[in-house]
């Protein structure tokens, strides 16, 4: 199997099967295949598991795979939100994942579900509930809404990262909430933080990667329905 980057903005994941080989990808990804490939669908770590995902992140029941049954073919994936896609190697560096941010993995890489303390769940905005980790031996894509970079952390260094744009995480990264402001005191530092439009930031510590986005999804949205026309009622007679 071999994953490859097409395109430049908005690029394409094309995926090479031989056969009885199979990747699995999100939900809605297939963007076109060859007719010897077959487009199949699974619950996501375990059915239980795809529940509470579904209930408490409202993120998708399923996921799909692509198998190549009858020869060889290829696929192309895309993610939902336009943005970059970029490749990461799975064995030695497990990861974790935010929430749509997954695309497609090789067969030998696992995905389960790991569960987040609640202040993390509720304000990390980083996964909900239950945020996905990767084990196992393989490839892993993930997309970000924009342009996606590699950001290391080093020991005795700290990385402070907008909840918004995180993308994925080394595992073995310790991370926790926090608050981008200098300002003493609770409420003073949660009033700079509407002032100043940053919120609830994520710091991490130990030796890893941190890979972000350039866009912030969220914000994004804010600003679509802040600027949107309003519509004129109807006169009445």
């Amino acid at each position: 199997m071999r994953f490859e980057i097409t395109g430049g903005v908005d690029p394409l994941l094309s995926v090479e099967l031989e056969r009885g080989e199979k990747v699995l990808a999100e939900s809605n990804a297939m963007v076109a295949m060859d007719a010897d490939l077959s487009l199949k669908g699974r619950t996501r770590g375990g059915l239980m598991s795809s529940i509470a995902r579904k209930f408490l992140n409202d993120e998708s029941f399923f996921q799909q795979y692509v198998e190549a049954e009858k020869g060889p073919g290829r696929v192309l994936l895309a993610p939902n939100i336009p943005g970059d896609i970029r490749l990461l190697d799975v064995g030695e560096r497990q990861y974790m994942v935010s929430d749509g941010a997954f695309l497609a993995a090789t067969e030998d890489v696992e995905l389960n579900v790991k569960s987040q303390g609640l202040g993390r769940a509720v304000l990390g905005d980083s996964g909900g509930f239950f945020v996905m980790k990767t084990d196992g031996c393989g490839q892993i894509a993930v997309s970000g809404f924009g342009s996606v970079r590699e950001l290391e952390v080093k020991d005795g260094q700290a990385l402070v990262v907008d909840n918004g744009h995180l993308v994925a995480w080394d595992a073995e990264l310790d991370y926790e909430l926090s608050l981008n402001t200098s300002h003493s005191g609770l409420f003073g530092k949660l009033v700079n933080s509407q002032i100043t439009g940053e919120g609830i930031v994520l710091k991490f510590r130990g030796c890893g990667k941190v890979i972000v986005c350039s866009r912030n999804k969220g914000g994004f949205l804010d600003w679509i329905f802040a600027n949107r026309r309003t519509e004129k009622a109807p006169e009445n007679d």
